[in-house]
């Protein structure tokens, strides 16, 4: 069996992959950058993305790719995975990040230490007024996967009722208070003040909050959105931001990709644009966890088991 590990695993990280193959000399550890056709083509299994999903068409002996994303995009187009080949991806790995990077943004823009900023660099000592609260709020948590429930879950320990929407109503979390359907999304985006997006990227998530969906918003409202930047119409929320009708918006993602220069969004009023950061490899333990996923994974596969975190092609959603 050859085993193609794709992530910059420390050595220590290594050793836990090791330790969790059958034959250790079976895995083979090379940086996407690195990876050829002939290197894919003796692959069973890859542990790890690739530079593009399309180089899956030289990995023709393919059984199971594990990604070290919880975004499966371009993975699950179909004719990309050879045969019956196995889709997991790394669902619990990016909670902790992701989660906390937008409770600083919400901070930030809450407090205004964003013009404080701004202030600093000029030398100016500037009051800017009053600033707004975080306890009490309501907040909207649109996509219950890991990252949404981490952020429901801080939000609520802070004092706010937590509403969340997902594709399909189970069983309600801890962390939220509510929970609906993404039918009922139209009633809820009145009630919040702040709208935290943590959706894939797939047809039925494109423009969930389109222009229609932000002129329901509340001038309070702050929108997150440490997901998919396909999710919200970027000019609609440009101009909601020019024109004062929400109270701010934090994007580590964008639609398009890197956003251009030239975007509007970016000097917009209220706006914190980061560059696809909060997740990756930025927080340490983030690695980590990817490590103690796959090497959990290749156990099971090891031995017959069910893998954790398969992916259903037609959705993009884990099964």
């Amino acid at each position: 069996m050859k085993i193609l590990v794709t992530p910059p695993f420390t050595e220590e990280q290594k050793r836990k992959i090791c330790s969790a193959a059958v034959n250790a000399g079976d895995l083979r550890f090379c940086l996407k950058k690195d990876i050829t056709p002939d290197i894919l083509k003796e692959a069973e299994v890859i542990l790890g993305n690739l530079e593009s999903p399309e180089q899956l068409q030289a990995a023709e002996n393919l059984k199971w790719i594990q990604l070290n994303n919880a975004g499966t995009e371009g993975y699950c187009t179909p004719g990309i995975l050879p045969g019956d080949a196995l889709l997991t991806n790394a669902t619990g790995a990016y909670g902790l990040a992701i989660s906390e990077h937008m409770m600083a943004c919400l901070f930030m823009l809450r407090k205004k230490m964003d013009l404080y900023y701004v202030n600093q660099l000029a030398c100016r000592w500037n009051s800017e007024g009053h600033v707004g609260v975080i306890q009490g709020s309501t907040v909207l948590v649109i996509g219950l996967g890991d990252i949404g429930t981490s952020f429901a879950a801080k939000m609520k320990a802070l004092g706010c009722r937590t509403i969340g929407v997902k594709r399909r109503v189970g069983d309600k979390p801890e962390a939220v208070d509510e929970l609906y359907g993404m039918e009922e999304l139209d009633n809820l985006l009145p009630r919040a003040d702040v709208v935290a997006m943590s959706l894939p990227g797939n047809p039925s998530t494109y423009h969930v909050l389109n222009r229609e969906r932000i002129a329901l918003l509340s001038s309070n409202a702050i929108v997150l959105n440490a997901g998919r930047g396909t999710a919200i119409d970027t000019d609609a929320l440009s101009d909601a931001l020019y024109e004062g009708k929400i109270a701010g918006a934090a994007l580590d993602v964008t639609d398009p990709e890197p956003l251009p220069a030239e975007h509007p969004i970016w000097k917009a009023p209220g706006a914190i644009i980061t560059p696809h950061i909060s997740g990756g490899y930025a927080l340490p333990e983030t690695l980590q966890q990817i490590a103690e996923i796959f090497a959990d994974n290749l156990r099971r596969y090891q031995a017959g088991e069910p893998l954790k975190n398969v992916i259903d092609l037609e959705t993009g959603y884990c099964k």
